[in-house]
């Protein structure tokens, strides 16, 4: 894969992403939902640096809480890039987290994502895009598209990936004070796991639900909080959430609906992008 400018000092970006919307069509034999959904870029990006070492060892500089570093993502990220190309190279990462853990913005599979990319880089391994991908996909079904840096429709779990141009709006996210677990509301009783399939053309019509917002909504008062707030403007849930959005043609209008937030509630406003943060960083594609 190759990249731009990017020397060994430099801060790599990992960009979160939102789901536009999700459907939940179906449950596989493993357990495993098959989805349709979704995902453009924003411009709110986690920072990682990566200090190479020749001694084989991977090492995480930042603790993340309630997350071992054995089992932390980017160290993954990093041992499975080793296993695949037998890499004798190390590396010591740091990473500064600007995304919300459990937020459904991407953040941990795209610091991941960036690991990949980045190793690939610093150590030479010259593995393109594909390879890449495959790579990713065990580490998260999201992973992939954040290695692939393009505003997608995708579909299995996620790991089907066409890319799409969309328009590029300014979004308001509100970040409510909890955090979602994916696996539990994946596994939740009531939700639905049968929705028809749709087509890009009906996405672009204006269908965009989400499937695990009523489920997510019930159990997370801050979320249905957050939810009601945006409702002038038709807030939504990204991926199972916590996080929610609503979309503005104009920033003005973005920020002025954040300048009245309730107290108590946090947010921001960004930008859609079809291509990453990321890979504008590596000048590709």
């Amino acid at each position: 894969m190759e990249s731009g400018d990017v020397s060994a000092a430099s801060a790599w970006l990992a960009p979160a992403k939102l789901n536009l919307m999700l459907r939940v069509v179906g449950r596989r034999a493993d357990g495993y939902h098959e989805l349709q959904t979704v995902f453009q870029f924003i411009d709110r990006c986690d920072r990682l640096w990566f200090d190479v070492c020749d001694d084989g060892r991977i090492r995480r500089l930042t603790a993340v809480e309630g997350v071992e570093e054995s089992q932390d993502l980017t160290v993954r990220a990093a041992r499975a890039l080793q296993q695949v190309t037998g890499c004798r190279l190390g590396a010591a990462i740091r990473c500064e987290k600007n995304l919300p853990m459990g937020g459904g913005l991407g953040g941990g599979s795209s610091d991941a994502a960036t690991t990949l990319v980045a190793l690939n880089h610093l150590w030479g391994t010259g593995l393109d895009e594909d390879a890449l991908s495959a790579i990713a996909l065990p580490l998260g079904a999201d992973v992939p598209v954040f290695v692939r840096g393009r505003a997608a429709w995708a579909e299995g779990v996620g790991e089907r990936l066409d890319p799409v141009d969309l328009p590029e709006p300014w979004y308001l996210v509100l970040v409510p004070d909890c955090a979602v677990s994916t696996k539990a509301v994946f596994s939740h009783p009531e939700l639905t796991r049968d929705s028809k399939l749709i087509t890009l053309a009906d996405f672009l019509s204006g269908d965009v639900v989400n499937d695990c917002l009523s489920v997510v909504r019930k159990d997370y008062p801050d979320v249905a909080a957050a939810l009601e707030y945006l409702s002038p403007w038709h807030g939504r849930l990204t991926g199972t959430g916590a996080c929610v959005f609503a979309v503005f043609d104009d920033e003005a209008d973005a920020q002025g609906a954040l300048a009245g937030l309730p107290g108590g509630m946090r947010g921001f406003v960004t930008k859609g992008q079809n291509r990453s943060a990321l890979l504008r960083q590596l000048d590709v594609g």
